[in-house]
């Protein structure tokens, strides 16, 4: 049984409390937040210690490895704190708010032995998963347009936008892993922001954009996002190749459909947001860092994973600012 401590107590570290909770080879003991507020009622939900000390978690001995919910200036420190104190990490994304920090990072961890992974749950979605199986295996042929839609179903509090990084470190930050996913690495970024909601007018962030990614064969990756969406959580992707076109769509939470004389083929509702949405790519995921830690071996998403998709969140920014092509 790997004994799991959590940094953090927020939104996402709920979301990981549960899935660890339900995995059979894993045990929640240690929960740390600087918020007591927040982390008592997290730590009495499943019955475990907490701490207002986040440092308490790298240190403790019945913690075996940790999972780093902690905001996004402290992922580079705890990170490093985990690597020292021998423990695997599981960190979410983004790994930092600049590429520099990462650099930085990357010099402290020489000569550590360390286990760090971090949090880019869609690869391990069961549909997405698939549909890069079926990259692989040729049924797509040479793919050469990848296109993702991505639309929250409401914008998170302003507070939380304002130390977030702004949408591209923050949400499309997702979709340009799998963008790499699919593609392999990026080789020029081009990304036309919106300011389209007038509730977000004063967060100096854009509440969406649509981002042109192309890989140095050619092929091109286009994503759309944006804060709001009417129908709910929306999530779809779709591979183009010479040989097949592939697509991955919405889910809801049953495949009946409806025919009267008001509506045809009228559906239930897309999941609501990405706890029901991507709740078995966050078991999926669990399983990769815990046979990573058994195996001795490299997760499936490494540091220089987080650290590329970084670099394009910049890119974008700086194209959606500039309205100019960013060659990486």
């Amino acid at each position: 049984m790997i004994r799991i401590g959590l940094v953090g107590a927020g939104r996402i570290a709920q979301v990981h409390a549960r899935t660890v909770e339900a995995h059979p080879t894993a045990e929640l003991t240690f929960i740390a937040d600087p918020m007591e507020a927040a982390v008592k009622p997290l730590a009495e939900k499943y019955g475990v210690r907490y701490s207002l000390n986040p440092d308490d978690v790298f240190t403790d001995s019945e913690v075996d490895a940790v999972i780093i919910c902690s905001p996004t200036p402290l992922h580079v420190e705890h990170i490093l704190k985990a690597a020292k104190a021998g423990k695997p990490a599981l960190c979410e994304k983004p790994v930092a708010m600049e590429t520099a920090k990462v650099e930085e990072l990357m010099e402290s961890l020489k000569g550590l032995d360390y286990t760090t992974m971090i949090g880019f749950n869609r690869r391990f979605d069961p549909t997405f998963a698939r549909m890069h199986k079926m990259v692989e295996d040729g049924v797509v042929g040479k793919v050469e347009q990848v296109t993702i839609i991505s639309r929250d179903p409401a914008a998170p509090p302003k507070e939380y936008i304002a130390v977030s990084g702004g949408i591209f470190k923050d949400m499309t930050i997702h979709d340009f892993d799998t963008a790499r996913f699919f593609l392999g690495d990026i080789v020029s970024v081009y990304a036309v922001g919106q300011n389209l909601d007038p509730e977000l007018a004063d967060t100096g962030d854009f509440d969406g954009a649509v981002i042109t990614l192309t890989n140095s064969e050619g092929a091109i990756a286009t994503i759309t996002n944006s804060r709001h969406c009417s129908s709910g959580y929306d999530q779809r992707l779709e591979v183009f190749g010479d040989k097949a076109t592939i697509n991955g769509d919405n889910l809801r939470s049953t495949q009946v459909r409806v025919s009267n004389g008001e509506h045809t083929d009228a559906k239930d509702v897309y999941l609501d947001f990405f706890l029901e949405r991507y709740e078995e790519a966050y078991a999926h995921e669990l399983n990769e860092f815990f046979a990573a830690i058994s195996e001795n071996r490299k997760p499936a998403t490494s540091i220089e994973d987080g650290a590329k998709a970084l670099r394009i969140a910049e890119a974008a920014e700086e194209s959606a600012r500039t309205g100019k092509i960013v060659y990486l």
